[in-house]
Protein backbone atom coordinates (compact mmCIF):
# COMPACT_ATOMS: atom_id res chain seq x y z
CA UNK A 1 0.00 0.00 0.00
CA UNK A 2 1.22 3.49 -0.85
CA UNK A 3 1.81 5.97 1.95
CA UNK A 4 1.64 9.77 1.64
CA UNK A 5 2.56 11.56 4.86
CA UNK A 6 1.17 15.01 5.71
CA UNK A 7 0.17 16.86 8.85
CA UNK A 8 -3.38 15.52 8.43
CA UNK A 9 -2.32 11.87 8.04
CA UNK A 10 -0.16 12.21 11.15
CA UNK A 11 -3.04 13.83 13.05
CA UNK A 12 -5.55 11.15 12.09
CA UNK A 13 -3.25 8.13 11.98
CA UNK A 14 -4.05 7.23 8.37
CA UNK A 15 -1.82 6.25 5.45
CA UNK A 16 -3.27 8.47 2.74
CA UNK A 17 -4.54 12.08 2.80
CA UNK A 18 -7.88 10.92 1.42
CA UNK A 19 -11.06 11.56 3.40
CA UNK A 20 -14.41 10.18 2.29
CA UNK A 21 -16.92 12.94 2.94
CA UNK A 22 -19.80 12.33 5.29
CA UNK A 23 -22.80 12.18 2.94
CA UNK A 24 -26.33 11.63 4.20
CA UNK A 25 -27.62 8.23 3.05
CA UNK A 26 -24.54 7.53 0.90
CA UNK A 27 -22.31 7.00 3.95
CA UNK A 28 -24.99 6.60 6.61
CA UNK A 29 -23.87 3.00 6.89
CA UNK A 30 -20.81 0.95 7.80
CA UNK A 31 -19.99 -0.48 4.38
CA UNK A 32 -18.63 2.62 2.63
CA UNK A 33 -16.54 4.07 5.49
CA UNK A 34 -15.25 0.60 6.36
CA UNK A 35 -13.95 0.06 2.82
CA UNK A 36 -12.27 3.48 2.76
CA UNK A 37 -10.62 3.10 6.16
CA UNK A 38 -9.36 -0.37 5.31
CA UNK A 39 -7.82 1.07 2.12
CA UNK A 40 -5.79 3.64 4.07
CA UNK A 41 -8.03 6.70 3.95
CA UNK A 42 -10.50 8.01 6.51
CA UNK A 43 -13.99 6.56 6.20
CA UNK A 44 -16.76 8.74 7.57
CA UNK A 45 -20.23 7.75 8.80
CA UNK A 46 -22.83 10.43 8.06
CA UNK A 47 -24.93 10.63 11.22
CA UNK A 48 -27.32 13.26 9.84
CA UNK A 49 -30.29 11.04 8.93
CA UNK A 50 -29.52 8.13 11.26
CA UNK A 51 -31.43 6.96 14.31
CA UNK A 52 -29.35 6.36 17.43
CA UNK A 53 -29.67 2.57 17.22
CA UNK A 54 -28.59 2.43 13.56
CA UNK A 55 -25.64 4.72 14.24
CA UNK A 56 -24.49 2.61 17.17
CA UNK A 57 -24.71 -0.52 15.02
CA UNK A 58 -22.67 1.13 12.25
CA UNK A 59 -19.95 2.18 14.70
CA UNK A 60 -19.81 -1.34 16.15
CA UNK A 61 -19.64 -2.83 12.65
CA UNK A 62 -16.71 -0.56 11.77
CA UNK A 63 -14.85 -1.44 14.94
CA UNK A 64 -15.41 -5.13 14.28
CA UNK A 65 -14.20 -4.79 10.70
CA UNK A 66 -11.01 -2.76 11.12
CA UNK A 67 -8.60 -1.35 13.64
CA UNK A 68 -8.00 1.66 11.39
CA UNK A 69 -9.33 5.13 12.30
CA UNK A 70 -12.75 6.28 11.14
CA UNK A 71 -14.91 9.33 11.73
CA UNK A 72 -18.51 10.29 12.33
CA UNK A 73 -19.83 13.44 10.68
CA UNK A 74 -22.28 15.22 12.95
CA UNK A 75 -24.43 18.18 11.85
CA UNK A 76 -24.92 19.96 15.15
CA UNK A 77 -28.28 21.44 14.16
CA UNK A 78 -29.99 18.07 13.60
CA UNK A 79 -32.94 16.99 15.70
CA UNK A 80 -31.78 14.94 18.67
CA UNK A 81 -28.21 16.21 18.42
CA UNK A 82 -27.58 15.97 22.16
CA UNK A 83 -28.51 12.29 22.26
CA UNK A 84 -26.27 11.56 19.29
CA UNK A 85 -23.37 13.44 20.87
CA UNK A 86 -23.84 11.46 24.08
CA UNK A 87 -23.60 8.23 22.10
CA UNK A 88 -20.50 9.34 20.20
CA UNK A 89 -18.80 10.37 23.44
CA UNK A 90 -19.66 7.06 25.09
CA UNK A 91 -18.32 5.19 22.06
CA UNK A 92 -15.10 7.22 22.15
CA UNK A 93 -15.04 7.47 18.38
CA UNK A 94 -11.58 8.12 16.89
CA UNK A 95 -12.55 11.24 14.93
CA UNK A 96 -15.52 13.63 15.10
CA UNK A 97 -16.29 15.87 12.14
CA UNK A 98 -18.73 18.57 13.23
CA UNK A 99 -20.62 21.00 11.02
CA UNK A 100 -23.27 23.69 11.18
CA UNK A 101 -22.63 24.85 14.72
CA UNK A 102 -19.91 26.08 17.07
CA UNK A 103 -17.07 23.98 18.55
CA UNK A 104 -18.00 25.03 22.08
CA UNK A 105 -20.93 22.59 21.89
CA UNK A 106 -18.71 19.52 21.81
CA UNK A 107 -14.98 20.24 21.91
CA UNK A 108 -14.06 19.87 25.59
CA UNK A 109 -16.03 16.68 26.18
CA UNK A 110 -14.65 14.89 23.12
CA UNK A 111 -11.08 15.98 23.63
CA UNK A 112 -11.37 14.59 27.17
CA UNK A 113 -12.08 11.08 25.82
CA UNK A 114 -9.32 11.23 23.20
CA UNK A 115 -11.40 12.00 20.11
CA UNK A 116 -9.74 14.09 17.39
CA UNK A 117 -12.06 16.94 16.42
CA UNK A 118 -12.31 18.40 12.93
CA UNK A 119 -14.63 21.31 12.23
CA UNK A 120 -16.21 22.17 8.88
CA UNK A 121 -15.88 25.83 7.81
CA UNK A 122 -16.70 27.82 4.68
CA UNK A 123 -15.00 31.17 5.28
CA UNK A 124 -11.85 32.68 6.72
CA UNK A 125 -13.84 34.19 9.60
CA UNK A 126 -15.31 30.86 10.68
CA UNK A 127 -11.95 29.16 10.23
CA UNK A 128 -10.22 31.61 12.55
CA UNK A 129 -12.95 31.32 15.19
CA UNK A 130 -12.82 27.53 15.15
CA UNK A 131 -9.00 27.53 15.28
CA UNK A 132 -9.07 29.90 18.24
CA UNK A 133 -11.44 27.54 20.06
CA UNK A 134 -8.81 24.81 19.73
CA UNK A 135 -10.14 22.35 17.16
CA UNK A 136 -7.59 19.82 15.91
CA UNK A 137 -8.20 20.49 12.22
CA UNK A 138 -10.45 22.25 9.73
CA UNK A 139 -12.33 21.00 6.69
CA UNK A 140 -12.57 23.96 4.30
CA UNK A 141 -15.55 23.70 1.95
CA UNK A 142 -15.54 25.60 -1.35
CA UNK A 143 -18.29 26.45 -3.80
CA UNK A 144 -17.81 23.37 -5.99
CA UNK A 145 -19.02 21.09 -3.22
CA UNK A 146 -22.23 19.11 -3.35
CA UNK A 147 -24.80 19.13 -0.60
CA UNK A 148 -24.55 22.50 1.15
CA UNK A 149 -21.82 24.68 -0.39
CA UNK A 150 -21.04 28.12 1.08
CA UNK A 151 -23.56 30.80 0.15
CA UNK A 152 -20.89 32.98 -1.49
CA UNK A 153 -19.76 30.04 -3.70
CA UNK A 154 -16.09 31.02 -3.40
CA UNK A 155 -14.13 28.29 -5.16
CA UNK A 156 -12.05 25.80 -3.21
CA UNK A 157 -9.01 26.93 -5.21
CA UNK A 158 -9.29 30.40 -3.66
CA UNK A 159 -10.82 29.63 -0.26
CA UNK A 160 -8.28 27.04 0.88
CA UNK A 161 -5.40 29.39 0.05
CA UNK A 162 -7.13 32.22 1.93
CA UNK A 163 -7.76 30.06 5.00
CA UNK A 164 -4.18 28.71 4.90
CA UNK A 165 -2.89 32.28 4.89
CA UNK A 166 -5.30 33.41 7.62
CA UNK A 167 -4.50 30.53 9.98
CA UNK A 168 -0.75 30.68 9.24
CA UNK A 169 -0.27 26.93 9.57
CA UNK A 170 -1.61 26.78 13.14
CA UNK A 171 -4.10 24.04 12.33
CA UNK A 172 -4.11 21.26 9.69
CA UNK A 173 -6.50 21.79 6.78
CA UNK A 174 -8.56 19.45 4.62
CA UNK A 175 -9.69 20.87 1.27
CA UNK A 176 -13.25 19.99 0.26
CA UNK A 177 -15.18 20.64 -2.93
CA UNK A 178 -14.27 19.66 -6.48
CA UNK A 179 -12.01 16.66 -5.78
CA UNK A 180 -12.44 13.35 -7.57
CA UNK A 181 -9.00 12.05 -8.56
CA UNK A 182 -5.27 12.10 -7.90
CA UNK A 183 -4.73 15.36 -9.74
CA UNK A 184 -7.22 16.95 -7.39
CA UNK A 185 -5.37 15.56 -4.38
CA UNK A 186 -2.11 17.03 -5.69
CA UNK A 187 -3.83 20.37 -6.15
CA UNK A 188 -5.23 20.29 -2.59
CA UNK A 189 -1.79 19.68 -1.10
CA UNK A 190 -0.31 22.42 -3.27
CA UNK A 191 -2.90 24.87 -1.90
CA UNK A 192 -1.70 24.33 1.66
CA UNK A 193 -4.08 21.57 2.76
CA UNK A 194 -2.86 18.30 4.24
CA UNK A 195 -5.62 16.20 2.69
CA UNK A 196 -8.63 16.36 0.38
CA UNK A 197 -12.23 15.45 1.07
CA UNK A 198 -13.84 13.29 -1.62
CA UNK A 199 -17.63 13.16 -1.66
CA UNK A 200 -19.32 12.76 -5.03
CA UNK A 201 -16.70 10.27 -6.26
CA UNK A 202 -17.66 7.86 -3.49
CA UNK A 203 -21.36 8.01 -4.39
CA UNK A 204 -20.52 5.97 -7.50
CA UNK A 205 -19.43 2.91 -5.51
CA UNK A 206 -21.25 -0.32 -4.68
CA UNK A 207 -20.89 0.46 -0.96
CA UNK A 208 -22.69 3.82 -1.11
CA UNK A 209 -26.12 3.54 0.46
CA UNK A 210 -28.07 5.30 -2.29
CA UNK A 211 -30.25 4.09 -5.14
CA UNK A 212 -28.77 2.75 -8.37
CA UNK A 213 -30.57 5.57 -10.19
CA UNK A 214 -28.68 8.12 -8.07
CA UNK A 215 -25.35 6.45 -8.87
CA UNK A 216 -26.15 6.39 -12.60
CA UNK A 217 -27.06 10.09 -12.47
CA UNK A 218 -23.70 10.96 -10.90
CA UNK A 219 -21.83 9.01 -13.58
CA UNK A 220 -23.87 10.52 -16.44
CA UNK A 221 -23.69 14.18 -15.35
CA UNK A 222 -21.15 16.64 -16.74
CA UNK A 223 -19.24 19.33 -14.88
CA UNK A 224 -21.84 21.95 -15.84
CA UNK A 225 -24.86 19.84 -14.93
CA UNK A 226 -25.29 20.87 -11.29
CA UNK A 227 -27.35 23.77 -9.99
CA UNK A 228 -27.39 25.74 -6.73
CA UNK A 229 -30.93 26.41 -5.53
CA UNK A 230 -32.67 27.37 -2.32
CA UNK A 231 -30.72 30.48 -1.35
CA UNK A 232 -31.71 31.63 2.12
CA UNK A 233 -33.26 28.30 3.05
CA UNK A 234 -30.33 25.89 3.20
CA UNK A 235 -28.99 26.19 -0.33
CA UNK A 236 -27.92 22.97 -2.03
CA UNK A 237 -25.91 21.98 -5.09
CA UNK A 238 -27.66 19.20 -6.99
CA UNK A 239 -27.75 17.61 -10.41
CA UNK A 240 -30.21 19.44 -12.67
CA UNK A 241 -33.68 17.90 -12.87
CA UNK A 242 -37.30 19.16 -12.96
CA UNK A 243 -37.09 20.11 -9.27
CA UNK A 244 -34.05 22.36 -9.77
CA UNK A 245 -35.63 23.75 -12.97
CA UNK A 246 -38.71 24.80 -11.03
CA UNK A 247 -36.66 26.32 -8.22
CA UNK A 248 -34.51 28.29 -10.68
CA UNK A 249 -37.63 29.60 -12.43
CA UNK A 250 -39.13 30.75 -9.13
CA UNK A 251 -35.88 32.41 -8.07
CA UNK A 252 -35.47 34.22 -11.41
CA UNK A 253 -39.04 35.45 -11.21
CA UNK A 254 -38.56 36.78 -7.69
CA UNK A 255 -41.35 34.56 -6.35
CA UNK A 256 -42.39 35.08 -2.72
CA UNK A 257 -40.37 33.14 -0.17
CA UNK A 258 -43.42 31.13 0.84
CA UNK A 259 -43.82 29.77 -2.70
CA UNK A 260 -40.13 28.99 -3.06
CA UNK A 261 -39.93 27.35 0.33
CA UNK A 262 -42.92 25.12 -0.42
CA UNK A 263 -41.25 23.71 -3.53
CA UNK A 264 -37.88 23.39 -1.81
CA UNK A 265 -39.32 21.58 1.20
CA UNK A 266 -41.42 19.21 -0.90
CA UNK A 267 -38.28 17.75 -2.47
CA UNK A 268 -35.94 15.75 -0.25
CA UNK A 269 -32.59 14.03 -0.53
CA UNK A 270 -34.23 10.82 0.67
CA UNK A 271 -36.50 10.83 -2.39
CA UNK A 272 -33.46 10.58 -4.66
CA UNK A 273 -31.14 8.57 -2.45
CA UNK A 274 -33.61 6.06 -1.04
CA UNK A 275 -36.56 6.05 -3.46
CA UNK A 276 -34.62 6.67 -6.68
CA UNK A 277 -36.79 9.65 -7.68
CA UNK A 278 -34.54 11.53 -10.10
CA UNK A 279 -37.34 13.91 -11.11
CA UNK A 280 -38.53 15.50 -7.87
CA UNK A 281 -35.78 14.46 -5.45
CA UNK A 282 -32.71 16.47 -4.44
CA UNK A 283 -29.92 14.69 -6.33
CA UNK A 284 -27.16 16.36 -4.36
CA UNK A 285 -23.71 16.24 -5.98
CA UNK A 286 -20.69 18.46 -6.50
CA UNK A 287 -19.30 19.82 -9.73
CA UNK A 288 -16.80 16.95 -9.67
CA UNK A 289 -19.66 14.70 -10.80
CA UNK A 290 -18.40 15.45 -14.32
CA UNK A 291 -15.11 13.73 -13.44
CA UNK A 292 -16.80 10.53 -12.25
CA UNK A 293 -17.06 8.09 -15.12
CA UNK A 294 -17.57 4.62 -13.67
CA UNK A 295 -18.91 2.65 -10.74
CA UNK A 296 -15.95 1.28 -8.80
CA UNK A 297 -15.47 -0.38 -5.38
CA UNK A 298 -14.51 2.18 -2.75
CA UNK A 299 -11.13 0.57 -2.01
CA UNK A 300 -10.26 0.78 -5.71
CA UNK A 301 -11.27 4.44 -5.74
CA UNK A 302 -8.82 5.12 -2.90
CA UNK A 303 -6.04 3.23 -4.68
CA UNK A 304 -6.75 5.00 -7.97
CA UNK A 305 -6.59 8.43 -6.31
CA UNK A 306 -3.25 7.55 -4.71
CA UNK A 307 -1.82 6.27 -8.01
CA UNK A 308 -3.10 9.33 -9.82
CA UNK A 309 -1.42 11.57 -7.28
CA UNK A 310 1.92 9.83 -7.79
CA UNK A 311 1.54 10.03 -11.58
CA UNK A 312 0.69 13.72 -11.35
CA UNK A 313 3.79 14.48 -9.30
CA UNK A 314 5.97 12.52 -11.71
CA UNK A 315 4.61 14.51 -14.65
CA UNK A 316 5.07 17.94 -13.04
CA UNK A 317 7.76 20.16 -14.58
CA UNK A 318 10.81 20.50 -12.37
CA UNK A 319 12.19 23.93 -11.48
CA UNK A 320 15.76 24.55 -12.64
CA UNK A 321 18.11 27.42 -11.99
CA UNK A 322 18.76 29.87 -14.82
CA UNK A 323 22.12 31.45 -15.60
CA UNK A 324 22.55 35.05 -14.51
CA UNK A 325 21.49 37.62 -17.09
CA UNK A 326 25.08 38.91 -17.55
CA UNK A 327 26.66 35.43 -17.97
Amino acid sequence: MMRIETDVTRLLGIDLPILQAGMSWASSNAELPLAVSRAGGLGVIAAGPMYVEALEQAIDRLRAGTDRPFAVNMPLYRKGADEILDLLEAKRIPVLIASQGGPQKYLDRFRAVGTTCLHVVASETHALKAAEKGVDGLIVVGGEAGGHPPAELVSTLVLVRAVADATEGRVPLVASGGFADGRGLAAALALGAGAANFGTRFIATPEAGVSDAYKRAVIAAGVADTRTVGRGMGMIRAIANPFTDEMEALERAGAPEEARRAVFAAATLRMAAFDGDMTRGKVEAGQSTGLVRALMPAAEVVAEIARGYADCLAAMPRATSCPAADD
